[in-house]
C-alpha cells in the first residue's frame, strides 16, 4: 500500500547506518525476505514485480522497522467514530 515503509537500521563498523525503502506509488508494497544469510527489502509491484530491492547481510542487520500507511490513518478514523 502507498506509504508502507521499512527502516533497516545496518552496523557499519564504527557507526550505524539508517535505510529506507518505502511504497512510493498506489497499489505497490514492501516485502522483507529473510534467506541464506541475506536480508532482502522490496518494492512490488501489484503483480509482483520488484521496482527496487536492498540487501544487507543479516549479520550486519540490528533493526528492521516497519511502518504500515494504514495504522495512523486507521486509528484517526475510529478516533472520530466515537463522536470524540
Amino acid at each position: 500500500m502507498k506509504g508502507d515503509r521499512v527502516e533497516i537500521v545496518v552496523d557499519a563498523g564504527d557507526v550505524t547506518k539508517t535505510y529506507d525503502v518505502q511504497a512510493t506509488r498506489a497499489g505497490r508494497r514492501v516485502e522483507i525476505v529473510n534467506r541464506r544469510g541475506l536480508v532482502e527489502v522490496s518494492e512490488l509491484t501489484r503483480s509482483g514485480t520488484a521496482v527496487r530491492t536492498a540487501r544487507f547481510m543479516a549479520s550486519r542487520v540490528i533493526a528492521l522497522v516497519e511502518h504500515p500507511a494504514g495504522a495512523s490513518r486507521g486509528s484517526r478514523a475510529e478516533a472520530g467514530a466515537d463522536g470524540s
